[in-house]
């Protein structure tokens, strides 16, 4: 009995005659209501509606995703288009931190206007930098998820901004403002090489890299080529410990004390923004010779971009301070509390 009765109410919904249980029913409603929003809207906006639809469409796709701030400092997308050169992509804002410029968005096209580089750049890279491509990620959101619009650059476009750079440079038409932008063109130039040439002799040779491989090998070159220019410590920020703390200008080296501002001000606070106060600490308790090898290797593994910030931040504290207590009191408010801040004895005086 029962199990006839559950036949015969299993068969009633199949076929959707229960109340609210037809198909047909619920779709024809959400039909109505949607051709209901249809009626509302102008011709204007229907068509405009239209149209996004059709471009959206057409739009190069993108389910590929990755990003600089893990191994390179700045936090900055990049992706892979689904097209068929697979070109790789990275943002405006993307291509201006590359090259050291501030992570605002309109930096790069303050840079590119600048006199310098209007004389240099051509009208057709120029054109290509002022017509960033538009794509769409469909790799994230969860299901459902409406893919998003983005603009962006060919990450090659790069490397020809670099060239012009250099090209500007070396006519003699950069500012001094520019510098660091210079340095970081020759750099990504450089390193870009050396990562191109050894992935064309991975493909010929059979050898395929993983991820992590290219990725570690780049950073290696990048690092190399700062290395090569960049001096570390400006020379400015040398004059404003001699101006602060009052010091006698030596004709021969630095003096003793700068050894003790170097490691407080510049090494310590960024071993604890970056989690390797055991590795500086044991590169300054190393013997003479093994400090600068174990100081080099802490620099590294901190990285060149860190290190200038560092530079840039105690730089600008100094020159903006008039005593070296009010230098002092910067110090320790933007990177807390120091083990202690008073100039110890020179060798001569203990």
């Amino acid at each position: 009995m029962l199990a006839g009765i559950s036949l015969k109410m299993s068969k009633h919904k199949a076929a959707g005659d229960g109340p609210g249980e037809n198909p047909g029913e619920s779709k024809s409603i959400q039909s109505k209501g949607g051709r209901a929003r249809r009626e509302k809207l102008s011709p204007e906006r229907l068509k405009e509606i239209s149209s996004d639809a059709a471009k959206a469409r057409w739009l190069p796709k993108s389910s590929h995703k990755g990003n600089f701030k893990k191994e390179f400092g700045f936090d900055v997308d990049c992706y892979v288009l689904n097209d068929r050169s697979k070109t790789p992509v990275i943002s405006q804002r993307g291509m201006g931190r590359a090259l050291g410029l501030s992570s605002g968005g309109s930096e790069l096209p303050r840079f590119l206007a600048t006199r310098a580089m209007t004389k240099h750049l051509g009208g057709e890279l120029g054109s290509k930098l002022s017509q960033p491509i538009k794509f769409q990620w469909i790799g994230g959101g969860g299901e459902g998820a409406t893919p998003g619009d983005i603009h962006g650059y060919d990450a090659t476009l790069l490397i020809d901004l670099c060239r012009v750079i250099v090209q500007a440079e070396q006519a003699g038409d950069l500012g001094p403002r520019s510098k660091n932008v210079a340095i970081q063109a020759h750099v990504i130039l450089n390193a870009s090489a050396k990562a191109g040439i050894q992935g064309l002799v991975y493909a010929l040779a059979g050898y395929n890299p993983t991820a992590a491989e290219v990725i570690a090998a780049f950073k290696m070159y990048v690092q190399e080529e700062a290395k090569r220019y960049e001096k570390e410590f400006p020379p400015e920020l040398y004059d404003q410990w001699y101006r602060l703390y009052d010091l006698p200008v030596l004709t021969n080296g630095r003096p003793w004390y700068f050894k003790h501002f170097t490691e407080r001000h510049i090494y310590r606070p960024l071993a604890q923004s970056n989690g390797k106060i055991l590795e500086l600490t044991r590169a300054l308790k190393a013997n003479d010779g093994d400090r600068k090898k174990k100081l080099f290797q802490f620099l590294t593994e901190i990285g060149t971009r860190a290190l200038r910030m560092q530079l840039g931040r105690v730089l600008e504290m100094a020159e903006s301070s008039k005593t070296r207590a009010e230098y002092e009191e910067k110090i320790v408010q933007r990177f807390g509390g120091q083990p202690d801040l008073k100039i110890p004895p020179s060798p001569e005086e203990v």
